[in-house]
């Protein structure tokens, strides 16, 4: 039996709507629904919470992170 191995691209396909947390460079933390994102990694966000070391710091409605700024992105674990 063989299993189809998941590439990134199939990942983040699959996590549009989701919650999601977007690490940038600089250590800051976006959390936020997956709207869309593009083939450069830019991230457009919904309901977006902007943590700095662990610190909630503000709340956006809707956030677009350019995709040279993000270090990983990854769904939110459930609280």
């Amino acid at each position: 039996m063989t299993s189809r191995k998941q590439t990134p691209s199939d990942f983040l396909k699959q996590i549009v709507g989701r919650p999601v947390v977007v690490k940038l460079n600089s250590g800051v933390d976006y959390r936020g629904v997956l709207a869309c994102l593009d083939g450069y990694m830019n991230i457009a966000l919904e309901q977006t919470e902007e943590y700095n070391g662990g610190q909630l710091k503000n709340k956006y409605g809707d956030a677009f992170i350019r995709g040279n700024n993000v270090l990983y992105i990854s769904t939110q674990r459930k609280k």
